[in-house]
């Protein structure tokens, strides 16, 4: 029992201890709302998607990792669903890895994958765009504690393909939540267990 709870108060000090955008760390969430408005020709709405995303942090302040997009968004007489999977790459800004809680984090996001958007309903001309996706947009970080942090991102996302409509271009207000987690520390961790 006394090995378990050492085991278990080391893993939180490490966990407190080191930089949430550290290299070799881990970053898992998702993007809750997504806040934007469609500006596809003939198609303009309101939406509403869920983005779940893991990273990897390569080096210091760059992480980079898949990403997955599903989206059901309506509109009078009208219903658009979304959809993709592809990888993702941040760069946070600022001098050296954070790690105080309660601190600020700028970052810059990019994405590409394969995305679509396929809208059909009694009210609307029916338009689908599938294919390549390309995104990018600042945002900003704000760390309640060590390894949590709330965030906000503006991103621009266009998507060049197949369809009834061959570009798609969408903006919109990214609302989320991120979990970093250490990566290398813990393996070490369970591999020379606290005696």
């Amino acid at each position: 029992m006394k090995r378990i709870f050492l085991t278990a108060c080391t893993l939180l000090i490490i966990t407190a201890a080191f930089s949430q955008t550290q290299r070799g760390n881990v970053l898992v969430g998702a993007e809750l709302a997504n806040i934007g408005f469609n500006f596809q020709e003939e198609n303009t709405q309101f939406s509403f998607n869920l983005s779940p995303k893991a990273a990897w942090f390569l080096r210091d302040n760059v992480a980079i990792g898949p990403e997955v997009l599903l989206g059901l968004n309506t509109q009078k007489g009208a219903t658009s669903v979304d959809y993709g999977v592809g990888i993702f790459g941040r760069k946070y800004l600022g001098a050296g890895a954070t790690n105080l809680a309660r601190t600020t984090k700028w970052l810059l996001e990019a994405n590409a994958g394969i995305y679509g958007t396929n809208l059909s309903g009694d009210e609307v001309e029916k338009t689908s765009t599938n294919g390549l996706g390309l995104g990018f947009g600042p945002g900003i970080a704000y760390f309640l504690n060590p390894n949590i942090s709330l965030e906000a991102l503006a991103k621009y996302n266009l998507t060049v393909g197949f369809g009834s409509s061959t570009t798609n271009h969408k903006l919109g207000i990214n609302l989320g939540f991120q979990i970093y987690l250490p990566g290398r520390q813990v393996r070490q961790l369970t591999k020379d267990p606290v005696k």
